[in-house]
């Protein structure tokens, strides 16, 4: 038997404020052999392109606050006072019963929850080029002060042992995280595999 089917599957988060390039960056891991993405639940209305399913499962606010009071997430957070994000713990539990590795997409709140409950986890926390871009990113829902005041605080919450890289470096990253040897993923992902 292998050293690797003796591992664990990871739980590998990917945080940082919108606009900042996380998605692609995700996107990009969940291309590589033996992992599987998480469906967040929120209670934000559908937007025309999105599928319910695909990055999010939309909820009531009932439902949501239902799953809370069972138990049923990993992490949530309510975002800018208007709507709650969630990532509900059976792709976890999915994750290991299938033996891949996790790939969570969520805001810095939800990343240190998640680090909390799961110290093991990796972090990489996606630093956008600039304050104007993360703009552009979010801006459609909030106010550019908020998102700034987010920025900030998000930057100030990076905690020891979480990755960061700017968005202009998405692509190398991308190449450092995915390098994959005998089938499996190498570079970040290897790296902390082997600690």
């Amino acid at each position: 038997m292998s050293t690797e089917s003796k591992l664990d599957p990871l739980v590998l988060i990917v945080s940082g404020p919108s606009g900042s390039g996380k998605s692609t960056l995700v996107q990009r891991i969940l291309e590589l052999p033996a992992t599987m993405p998480s469906v967040s639940c929120t209670t934000r209305s559908r937007r025309a392109t999105e599928a319910t399913g695909k990055c999010y499962d939309f909820v009531t606010e009932e439902e949501f606050d239902a799953m809370v009071a069972r138990g049923e997430f990993l992490e949530y957070a309510r975002v800018f006072g208007k709507h709650s994000y969630g990532t509900p713990k059976k792709w976890l539990e999915e994750s290991r019963k299938k033996g891949l590795d996790l790939v969570l997409e969520i805001d810095v709140q939800g990343a240190a929850q998640v680090k909390e409950k799961l110290p093991e986890s990796v972090a990489i926390f996606i630093l956008p080029p600039s304050c104007t871009e993360v703009g552009e990113g979010a801006g459609r829902d909030c106010g550019i002060r908020a998102l700034l005041r987010l920025l900030r605080r998000e930057r100030r919450r990076e905690t020891r042992g979480r990755r960061s890289a700017s968005h202009c470096d998405c692509d190398s990253l991308f190449r450092c995280a995915a390098q994959t040897t005998g089938g499996r993923t190498s570079g970040i992902v290897w790296g902390e595999r082997l600690k």
